[in-house]
């Protein structure tokens, strides 16, 4: 039996579907899910594409998912009133400390080294606007991220992930689901390499918590 719970195996995999996929595929995840996933996490996996995924397939995303669930939008979203902005900044750096763990600092370092600009929209936009909506809980998030990197080919930051994963509640079986979970949807060649860096993650996480980030 898999360690994931059948609603988190539909989010991954549509996390996944929409980050790699064409749009037929993407249309048949999210088919296959509409009966059982709850809309407003598939909403809050769809809107967090875009930081993974870029804005066209976010949006082509939103509409299959629109057309397949008959779920309608929402009315309005407060929370995305740029009149949050500071709090966005103040949850932003909370949650990203809480993915990166010991290694925050030298992520906040390293990001500002390539771009100010870069550092300042991935802890407001990023961790605070869009990876601490309330609508979805961190780990799911984290979770779905993963899928999400294994199917665009960003192995540098699924290595990230896992260790966000893990330090946002999950496990190692549950990583490994995950991998299973979007095994139709990844090239088997990666998906065998992807499985080896998970391993690589857990064993140094033994040996060393807290540390080997990329």
């Amino acid at each position: 039996m898999s360690p994931l719970d059948p609603q988190t195996r539909d989010l991954v995999r549509i996390a996944a579907a929409i980050a790699g996929a064409n749009e037929q595929i993407t249309r048949e995840v999210m088919q296959q899910a509409s009966q059982t996933a709850e809309a407003t996490s598939v909403d809050e996996v769809i809107l967090q594409s875009y930081l993974f995924s870029g804005f066209p397939r976010a949006l082509n995303a939103a509409r299959t998912w629109r057309a397949v669930s008959s779920q309608l939008a929402p009315a309005g979203d407060d929370s995305a009133n740029a009149r949050h902005a500071n709090d966005w900044e103040r949850r932003g750096e909370k949650t990203c400390a809480r993915v990166y763990g010991q290694s925050y600092k030298l992520l906040r370092e390293n990001v500002r080294a390539l771009h100010p600009a870069l550092d300042s929209w991935m802890i407001t936009d990023g961790y605070g606007k869009v990876l601490s909506r309330p609508e979805l809980d961190l780990r799911r998030r984290e979770l779905c991220i993963v899928a999400a990197c294994a199917a665009s080919g960003q192995q540098r930051q699924l290595h990230s992930h896992f260790h966000g994963a893990l330090n946002s509640g999950s496990n190692a079986a549950e990583l490994d689901a995950v991998l299973e979970s979007i095994s139709d949807l990844v090239d088997a060649r990666d998906l065998a390499t992807y499985r080896t860096l998970l391993s690589r993650v857990i064993s140094r996480r033994q040996s060393s918590p807290g540390g080997d980030f990329a």
